[in-house]
């Protein structure tokens, strides 16, 4: 075989492989000899010095401040605020609002199954709660007028391995980034977003249907809010629902 054939070029934009560990032994090696360097010239130049007197062992005695600590209240303490009765943290219910067309829930409780049921894929959503450790769900739902409807979840999680809520909220964002969304913070939550959907969702013999949402977390709770109309929905209403519901978180 000859062996002055050329070997073929490699192509232009074909990136080199980036040759990893060279860089960080050189940078380790430069340290270690730099402290060997610097413990040398350091036993020489003590050698010629006398002998440096210690400071004394004994340090000042720091007074323990005295009296009781008083507990938190009720309501600065908000592990009691949310170990209790979930439901009592939901918003209330409007003044002439009535049932929502379709409940959910036994008496404001959703269980894991129901809870499951209100997405797309229950059975598959249902391994993934149990993963997330899933506590309990609250729900409030009313409805005003013939087409005003909102419905408002509390899910709590027991986040012993994972921060489930903050997760919560991290999936339900990427879902309502839709096109023809508009979308703002929700003050005072850090990452929670409130969603208007301009386009409706049409069906052949129903009205448009409009929809805003709301998504948010604190603690090891998850909020969720979600608003239908066949009218658009302004972006005062879904942010005030949402600013009022964390209020009470």
């Amino acid at each position: 075989m000859p062996t002055d054939v050329p070997a073929p070029p490699e192509p232009a934009d074909a990136p080199r492989p980036r040759r990893r560990g060279r860089t960080a032994l050189l940078i380790a090696g430069a340290v270690v000899l730099g402290l060997v360097a610097g413990t040398c010239t350091g036993y020489l130049v003590q050698a010629d010095r006398e002998p440096t007197r210690l400071p004394p062992l004994s340090q000042p005695v720091v007074d323990q401040a005295k009296g009781e600590v008083e507990p938190l209240s009720a309501a600065e303490d908000r592990r009691l605020k949310t170990d209790g009765d979930l439901r009592k943290l939901l918003l209330k219910r409007p003044k002439g609002a009535r049932d929502a067309e379709f409940e959910l829930g036994t008496d404001g409780w959703l269980n894991l199954a129901e809870y499951a049921r209100t997405y797309e894929e229950p059975g598959e959503v249902i391994g993934d709660l149990i993963g997330d450790e899933f506590r309990r769900a609250a729900v409030a739902s009313w409805r005003v007028g013939g087409t005003h409807s909102v419905a408002i979840h509390l899910t709590q999680y027991r986040q012993e391995q994972t921060l489930a809520a903050s997760a919560n909220a991290e999936g339900a964002h990427y879902w309502a980034e839709e096109s023809d969304t508009r979308s703002w913070p929700i003050p005072g939550t850090g990452d929670g977003m409130a969603y208007v959907h301009d386009t409706p969702e049409r069906e052949a013999g129903y009205l448009p249907l409009y929809s805003a949402e709301a998504h948010a977390w604190r603690g090891d709770i998850a909020m969720d809010i979600w608003v239908y109309d066949t009218k658009p929905i302004p972006k005062k209403k879904i942010m005030d629902l949402a600013e009022r519901q964390m209020g009470r978180l």
